[in-house]
């Protein structure tokens, strides 16, 4: 009964916020004359634009191409991240010296890439997903070294007394404890990638929701510009429920946190 009253007041809540969008489209551009309507979107036009996208085939095109450019560059992110976060928590030289750049350069904007990705690569899938790599896999490695690094040294202590080697202590005792901050890691840097992603598209001709939303800018259609922003938003919140959320309720059953 309780998350029946939940989804409820969800509904209400965005259905509110719709209604108010559309009153204060209908004041600022019929009664009040504040803006164009051509430079403000509505409700209704978003609804149109949605219709329209759907129909010719767009929308699903959009979507799944950049969920596959977005999945790939994430998962080599995760193993180009994870393996610099590894080596400088094993060694402490490239602890003290790569970390401090590796923190600057997470800090860049995706943006920044694309010159680069453009250059190397032409305006080609492979540009994309080298945005998406470079926007998210520093703030992965960041992730992975301050997780094994948080690691209580009480933890390690015991099971070197016990007798584990190398192998086992990190197979057995490190990454079971830093799983919960590594599913952190993880989600943070899934959405330095999802917006990498965008940065990427808008710059190629690639068939994307980055490249959708540039069109709507170009034909100077803001109700498809504002569309795809709620999609974009949208992608994100389903990925973020249904895959890290899921994976946070997974761990944290295996290794109940008090």
């Amino acid at each position: 009964m309780g998350k029946s009253k939940r989804k409820i007041e969800t509904v209400i809540f965005f259905a509110a916020i719709i209604l108010l969008w559309q009153v204060l489209y209908s004041l600022g551009t019929g009664v009040l004359g504040i803006w164009k309507s051509y430079a403000m979107p509505s409700p209704l036009g978003v609804w149109e634009c949605f219709l329209r996208l759907l129909g010719d085939g767009t929308l699903l095109q959009s979507i799944g191409n950049s969920l596959l450019r977005g999945f790939t560059g994430y998962l080599i992110a995760i193993i180009l991240g994870g393996l610099i976060g590894f080596l400088m928590n094993h060694f402490g030289y490239l602890h003290r010296n790569l970390r401090p750049l590796v923190m600057g350069i997470q800090t860049l904007p995706s943006i920044c890439w694309v010159p680069f990705s453009i250059l190397w690569f032409g305006l080609t899938e492979q540009a994309i997903i080298f945005v998406v790599v470079m926007g998210s896999a520093f703030s992965l490695s960041v992730a992975v070294d301050n997780a094994i690094r948080n690691v209580p040294p009480i933890y390690k202590k015991a099971a070197l007394t016990m007798g584990a080697n190398k192998k086992q202590l990190y197979r057995k005792v490190i990454l079971p404890a830093s799983l919960p901050e590594l599913v952190s890691g993880l989600k943070q840097g899934w959405s330095f990638a999802w917006r990498a992603l965008m940065s990427g598209e808008v710059m190629t001709t690639c068939i994307g929701l980055g490249q959708t939303l540039i069109t709507g800018r170009n034909l100077a259609d803001i109700n498809q510009v504002m569309f795809v922003m709620i999609v974009i938003v949208l992608t994100g919140i389903v990925i973020d429920q249904t895959i890290f959320r899921g994976l946070e309720k997974w761990v944290y059953r295996k290794r109940p946190v008090s």
